[in-house]
């Protein structure tokens, strides 16, 4: 649809609402009618807000509805519908179309709207329009809460933001072109807001108790009133300049001339006396062509200066998201004098009357999470310009009170924190973030500044106050580094050059008034955070010794210990046996605070020995493991001395075959749980400024530099004021010795006002001076001068290479000077063992080299310092456990005698672990243990696990031995072999089971376990498989069953179709399946049906395999399913045996019999007791010898579970 042409329903309902005549304006009788329809045709536009674009066109606000506002205001339902209308009309573009477009048509819309939107504001510059609305605003606001509807403070929400919306409307550019105190539309708008009295109801809203739910309106509207004003000059308006003000004119003045006389000259000294036609053809000597020849230059000998190579060059295009970033402030002006009064006197009397209370309710909206998003941006620009206006006009701290405390600078830290995270986070909204930022940083420097001025006061109170608020801000680590981290963290592509000269500036501020503080005092003590990493506690370093040796060290102890016990030797008494806050269980501790008796006694540390025994007898008295209270002088000794002589057993680290990632992992997990660890130290000044003196600091404060000539006098100063303290009070000029700095000296030193800029051009000559002095005793200064530096680098450049070589080799631990012999050694090694492929060359120097105390790191450098390699890189890093392949005859031998020795064991395979030489997995020992004939079957490697005494299958034995208990024989077996596979799951994670499907062999519901046929025909596999199913669906498994069923059909179907198969995990998507996937039993059946459990870490779910035939599946499926009909036969008979008992049995037993039990799935051993329960009431048919035992065990299994629920 053409937008140009008004839609013939639209036209119908613009021209029902009335027409102008003159100055008088004439409503239809279906006035009201026709806005509400304009309401609802706005409420349902399309994507490119047609209506809106087509009432925008037709001038609909400015021919009818500011007519009819100003003309009807007595009209409540007209009046309302029509603010209604207005207030939708006049919404910014970008709450239209909700951000702002990238394409190119969404584009030229919004352009549109705007367009519209600043003719709208043209129309409201009119005294008449905020006349009717100051008036109808007065009204409403002088009825009391009892007498104001709901309709009325719709009405005053309305109204400001009708007033909030035509503020809001951007500048034309193009359009107002006006000189400074000309009044543009925006002047206009804001005189008529002050002639109507508007200005006045705005601060009663912001002053009064009664109207606190308008604060952050009130304050959004005020922000934009002075959204064009510089609070410095509104300050000095209407004032007689000051001497210094016009000395700084006059300066700025001479400079400009000054400029423009020296650009002068050099254009009279490059014309040539002849005619261009005379140029001539020179070549300059010295500079080199694309080859071997001069250069040729065919221009007059006047721009032979200007000469470059890159003259003819296209210049490289920078890639969009390389570009700087753009200042988003506009050019600034001065607004006509008179309504700068009008404002200056706004903000006088805003100071006086309303500031403290508005900032107060506006943070309380703020912190409570009442405001809307990102309102505290106004928060925070009515700070930073007020607190700026007060300071320049009259200083009264006391106007700006709530705003001046160690909360707000907390605020404004959060805010800068926050902004920062998110312009990380977000990258498509990273210039409204980075605005955002700027504002938090002015308010900031704001603050910083008010601090700064109470401390120079004549008032004694306010430079106490100054003082307080100065001792907080430097004594906490958070405000003494957000300005490095602002700077280290300084992106030019995203944060302008305005953020940048802020920054620079706040910064000079805060170090400047951190030197005083420092200055007038003799210590300074601040807090000091540091981060504090949780470390694995380390095995213990005791060697063992032979008893010979022990034999020897004891007298020595024993005379040392009575000298203690007679007190003849103190004691210390900061010994502490175990640790309150450590996760190690009690039990454990008292183990390792025996060890640390012994390594006491070791390191020949008696006296702490005994005060360790003495203080792990208080904290475990119990059964009397380190002596009784009572313990006289000589069995104290003889205790000690038998702790001397044990072997006690210690924790040792033994090497594991963790990959590289899981290495890091666990560094990552360290870092996570890494606490802070807060303490206060002495402030050192130098130190601070240390942390400046970086490469990352010095770029920013260089790329503010490279425009001095647009800088002001004040932040060139800042900019110099840095690089001096680095250079000079540091001695660090060498961090300036880069090319491009030099470069922007260059052009500085020869600029021709630089006599402008004394300051710069002293510091540039200084710099320059000092690096031709330094390249005279340094020939690869010139060199050093591409790279930027860091402090190390610097080091080595002014004391030397080598010297930084030695001086780092000699701080590592483990360093050793390397002789040339050592050197000589090393190069032969080198050579032999270079061209021998598939050995690591490292590891074959190492075990050839005649010092035997090299690391692996130790001699890569070497090779890389004698320029045998280029870098590290060259020498791969060691991946732990793939040196060791083949078994030499030594360590078979140690295996077998590690095998004969712990055969007997609980847990054979772990302890010829812990103590065979050649560190291997578990699944390699398993293969040799196999291959060598030590066992014949790796389940006798698994671990024998013990029953506790209470347990089911421990109390079998209390039963005759004709008592038949035929669930106790189950549950102890299905635990037996529920064990047996969780030791296959550990030892096959290392490397990947088989599958229980085998190529060629049976049917997975067929294939027997164990070769023996049952009686109704199937396998012993199908016999465990059917009592398996039978357990589950007693159980309350039946769904998760049907699940499994399900997925076996669908699975097959896929399979068929499809002709390929892949492993298909089986994901449970309900809780009740997710559970069954975590029930031993379940996956028991899993295992017994083919699914395969998760091979390693980096699988969650069971899989079915590839290999598993449509058939398998089907017939795995049927043998789930056909359960179901055994399953209701079986109830049957259970049925029919509860009447036969309840016509048979005892009363007491009849009881017992009515109370139903509903089988949780909560422990194992509570799951027996229930099956063993569920049997005997099935098998209750029995001979009558059995049914007179049967309730007896019943009551049994009652018992052992009302023991284990108390």
């Amino acid at each position: 649809m053409d937008l140009y042409m008004m839609n013939c329903e639209l036209l119908a309902t613009c021209s029902a609402l009335g027409f102008l005549e003159g100055d008088t304006y004439h409503k239809e009788p279906d006035c009201l009618e026709s806005v509400k329809d304009l309401i609802r045709y706005l409420r349902h536009e399309d994507e490119t807000r047609d209506i809106r674009q087509q009432l925008g066109a037709a001038q609909i606000l400015q021919n009818d509805l500011i007519p009819i506002i100003v003309q009807y205001p007595q009209d409540k339902q007209l009046f309302d519908a029509v603010i209604r209308l207005m207030v939708n009309l006049t919404q910014p573009a970008v709450l239209c179309f909700g951000k702002l477009p990238q394409e190119a048509s969404f584009r030229h819309h919004f352009l549109q709207i705007v367009s519209y939107l600043q003719a709208y504001k043209e129309a409201f510059a009119n005294e008449k329009i905020f006349g009717v609305l100051s008036e109808k605003l007065y009204d409403l606001l002088q009825l009391d809460w009892e007498q104001r509807q709901e309709e009325d403070n719709l009405l005053i929400e309305r109204i400001l933001l009708l007033v909030r919306n035509v503020l809001h409307v951007p500048a034309d550019p193009d359009e107002e072109k006006n000189i400074d105190d000309d009044a543009n539309t925006h002047d206009r708008v804001l005189w008529a807001i002050h002639i109507s009295g508007m200005d006045d109801l705005l601060k009663f809203l912001a002053s009064s108790q009664s109207e606190q739910q308008w604060s952050l309106h009130v304050l959004e509207i005020i922000s934009l009133m002075f959204r064009d004003q510089n609070p410095e000059q509104l300050a000095g308006t209407g004032q007689a300049r000051s001497a210094k003000e016009q000395s700084a004119d006059a300066a700025e003045l001479e400079h400009l001339r000054q400029k423009e006389l020296a650009e002068k000259k050099s254009r009279v000294l490059q014309r040539s006396s002849r005619h261009s036609r005379f140029g001539g053809c020179y070549v300059i000597q010295g500079l080199k062509s694309f080859g071997d020849r001069d250069v040729v230059m065919h221009k007059g000998l006047q721009n032979v200066k200007n000469y470059s190579h890159d003259l003819a060059k296209e210049v490289r295009r920078v890639p969009k998201r390389r570009q700087l970033a753009r200042d988003g402030e506009g050019v600034s002006r001065r607004s006509a004098l008179n309504v700068r009064l009008f404002l200056k006197e706004f903000c006088v009397e805003f100071l006086e009357n309303c500031y403290n209370r508005l900032m107060c309710l506006v943070k309380d909206h703020l912190i409570r999470e009442k405001a809307q998003q990102h309102d505290e941006t106004y928060y925070l620009w009515a700070m930073a310009f007020f607190m700026a206006f007060n300071r320049a006009s009259s200083f009264q701290p006391q106007l700006v009170s709530e705003t001046v405390s160690v909360r707000t600078f907390y605020f404004i830290e959060q805010s800068l924190t926050k902004y920062y995270e998110m312009l990380l986070m977000d990258k498509k909204e990273a210039t409204s973030w980075s605005r955002r930022m700027h504002l938090a940083l002015k308010a900031y420097q704001e603050l910083l500044k008010t601090v700064h001025e109470m401390d120079h006061s004549q008032d004694e109170a306010l430079r106490n106050s100054s003082h307080i608020i100065k001792n907080n801000i430097f004594y906490l680590m958070e405000y003494r580094e957000l300005f490095l981290t602002l700077f280290r963290k300084f992106d030019a592509t995203k944060q302008p050059r305005s953020f940048l000269k802020d920054l620079v500036e706040t910064t000079h501020l805060f170090v400047k008034m951190l030197e005083r503080f420092c200055k007038g005092r003799s210590s300074l003590v601040v807090q000091s955070k540091k981060i504090k990493r949780k470390k694995k506690p380390a095995s213990s370093a005791v060697q063992p010794r032979a008893p010979e040796e022990l034999e020897k060290m004891w007298p020595r102890l024993a005379e040392q210990i009575d000298k203690c016990i007679k007190g003849a030797e103190p004691l210390p008494e900061d010994v502490v046996p175990f640790d309150a806050a450590s996760e190690i269980p009690l039990e454990e501790q008292r183990a390792e605070a025996m060890v640390r008796i012994q390594d006491s006694l070791l390191a020949g540390q008696a006296p702490e020995a005994l005060s360790l025994l003495r203080s792990a007898r208080e904290v475990w008295p119990e059964g009397d493991v380190f002596g009784s209270s009572s313990l006289g002088p000589d069995e104290e000794t003889e205790l000690l001395r038998q702790i001397f002589f044990a072997s006690l057993p210690r924790q040792t680290a033994a090497e594991t075959d963790e990959p590289e990632e899981a290495a890091e992992e666990e560094e990552v997990a360290e870092e996570e749980l890494a606490s802070v660890n807060v303490s206060e130290k002495e402030f050192n000044f130098l130190d601070y400024m240390k942390r400046f003196a970086s490469a990352s600091v010095v770029k920013a404060y260089v790329l503010l530099f490279k425009n001095y000539q647009q800088n002001s006098a004040h932040t060139n100063h800042c900019v110099v004021k840095m690089l001096h303290r680095i250079a000079c009070d540091l001695k660090m000029e060498a961090l300036l010795f880069q090319l491009s700095v030099f470069c922007l000296f260059n052009r500085l030193l020869s600029d021709p006002a630089a006599a402008a800029y004394k300051e710069l051009v002293t510091f540039a000559k200084y710099i320059v001076g000092k690096f031709f002095a330094f390249a005279a005793s340094n020939k690869k200064a010139y060199v050093e001068l591409l790279f930027w530096k860091s402090t190390a680098v610097i080091r080595e450049m002014t004391e030397g290479y080598a010297l930084a070589e030695e001086d780092e080799t000699s701080n590592s631990l483990k360093a050793v000077q390397w002789t040339e012999e050592d050197e000589e050694e090393l190069r032969e090694l080198f050579y032999k063992y270079k061209e021998v492929e598939g050995e690591d060359i490292l590891n074959n120097i190492l075990a050839h080299l005649t010092t035997r105390n090299w690391t692996r790191k130790q001699v890569a450098k070497r090779l890389v310092r004698l320029g045998l390699a280029k870098s590290l890189r060259d020498f791969p890093r060691e991946r732990k456990g793939t040196r060791i392949v083949l078994w030499t005859e030594d360590q078979e031998l140690e295996l077998q005698r590690l095998f004969e020795e712990f055969r007997d064991t609980d847990d054979i395979l772990a302890n010829v672990m812990r103590h065979i030489t050649a560190k291997r997995s578990k699944a390699r020992v398993i293969e040799k243990l196999l291959s060598m004939g030590l066992v014949s079957d790796r389940k006798e490697l698994y671990k024998k696990r013990r029953r506790k005494p209470g347990s089911l299958a421990a109390n079998k034995d209390m039963f005759p031995k004709d008592f038949a208990i035929p669930d106790l024989d189950e549950a102890e077996e299905d635990d037996e072999e529920e064990e047996e596979e969780e030791e296959e799951d550990d030892l096959d994670s290392e490397e990947e089971g088989e599958s229980a499907w085998k190529d060629g062999g049976h049917d997975a519901g067929n294939r027997p376990l164990g070769g023996q046929p049952n009686k109704k025909g199937g396998t012993a596999s199908d016999r465990d498989r059917q009592e398996l199913v039978r357990c589950l669906r007693q159980e309350g498994l039946s769904g998760p069953l049907l699940w499994l069923q399900n997925c076996l059909n669908r699975t097959a179907s896929d399979r068929e179709e499809d002709g390929c198969a892949q492993p298909v995990p089986l994901v449970p998507l309900s809780e009740e399946n997710e559970d069954a996937m975590e029930h031993k039993r379940f996956q028991k059946l899993l295992r017994k049906v083919g699914i395969r459990a998760p091979a390693s870490e980096q699988e969650s779910f069971w899989r079915i395999p590839a290999k598993v035939s449509p058939e398998q599946l089907r017939q795995a499926a049927a043998s789930i399913a056909s359960k179901e009909v055994e399953t209701k036969e079986e109830t049957k008979e259970q049925e029919a045996a509860e009447e036969h008992l309840e016509t048979e049995e005892p009363r007491c037993l009849t009881a017992e019999k009515e109370e139903p039990i509903q089988p949780p799935l909560g422990p194992k051993r509570r799951r027996l007791v229930i099956d063993c329960e569920e049997q005997e009431e099935g098998n209750s048919q029995g001979s009558s010898d059995e049914d007179e035992l049967q309730p007896a065990g019943k009551r049994k299994c009652r018992r052992i579970e009302e023991e284990e629920e108390d």
